[in-house]
């Protein structure tokens, strides 16, 4: 009798610890998300446990979670919609204080080659670009095809970080003061962007942080391709910006598309659509 009470106390310990387990485990799993409402998603710490997955920008700087990049690399966007999302209700996921010196973080390239981690700068005054010192582009990323299609332009080389603002970093993402050009050809830098989110889209976020930084701002600006599986040309980039201050800062979604043409992305290969509609 008293070894079939043993052995029950050792059945009931082994069942006890076995349902902990699956608990701590399902907490773990509800808690690693975020909610997508609409065009925001709630708002989550940077110490969230998904980001164990994520790159350095992600664990010491702030960003969206892996979680939230997979909800948006699923997203399909349809004629007439917006060219972008606001998410957070528009407030970045960065981290003020992690402004300690003017550098950008530039993440490797992927198994793909592709730019689909994040890339952060810290930038300042100093980092504003001259137009006259831009170089010629050669480096082509994935997905990257011949530019034109019928005397319009499709296909942009599109810099996660800007060279309206990288004045002075080189390709190892330190400030060098004789390097004024900026960083205009580094392919952990580059993705293949449409030109309507490149030139109409991603540039109203850009100046807004050109502006800032020209009013003596100190300013931290995260930019992340959003690729879907194993696709060579990204879905959309996520643009996150926030000044030390609390002055600028913003949250946002870019689709990569095309007014009249729809994508392949897989290869990147464009075709004619004249029903692709794009909401400004």
């Amino acid at each position: 009798m008293a070894y079939r009470r043993k052995r029950r106390r050792k059945e009931n310990t082994f069942l006890s610890i076995v349902v902990l387990v699956i608990a701590l485990a399902w907490g773990i799993y509800t808690k690693g998300g975020q909610n997508f409402n609409g065009n925001n998603f709630a708002k989550n710490t940077s110490t969230d446990s998904s980001l164990n997955k994520m790159g350095t920008a992600q664990k010491v700087y702030g960003g969206l979670t892996r979680a939230d990049y997979q909800k948006l690399a699923a997203l399909n966007f349809k004629s007439g919609d917006k060219a972008y999302l606001v998410l957070n209700h528009d407030r970045s996921t960065l981290i003020k204080s992690a402004w300690k010196v003017n550098r950008v973080i530039y993440a490797n390239l992927d198994q793909l080659n592709r730019t689909s981690h994040s890339n952060t700068a810290f930038l300042e005054r100093r980092n504003v670009a001259n137009d006259s010192l831009r170089v010629r582009q050669f480096v082509e990323p994935t997905a990257w095809h011949y530019n034109r299609r019928n005397r319009t332009q499709i296909y942009n080389r599109g810099h996660l970080i800007a060279y309206s603002v990288s004045a002075g970093i080189n390709q190892s993402g330190d400030y060098n003061p004789r390097d004024q050009s900026g960083d205009q050809n580094n392919p952990k830098n580059l993705f293949t962007q449409s030109a309507f989110s490149n030139q109409k889209i991603q540039t109203i976020f850009e100046s807004k942080i050109r502006q800032a930084l020209r009013q003596n701002k100190r300013v931290i600006y995260q930019a992340t391709p959003v690729f879907h599986g194993d696709e060579l040309m990204a879905r959309g980039i996520n643009l996150q910006a926030v000044a030390t201050d609390g002055s600028l800062d913003f949250n946002v979604y870019l689709f990569n598309v095309q007014p009249g043409y729809i994508f392949n992305y897989q290869n990147g290969r464009a075709k004619v659509d004249r029903q692709m509609r794009v909401n400004e």
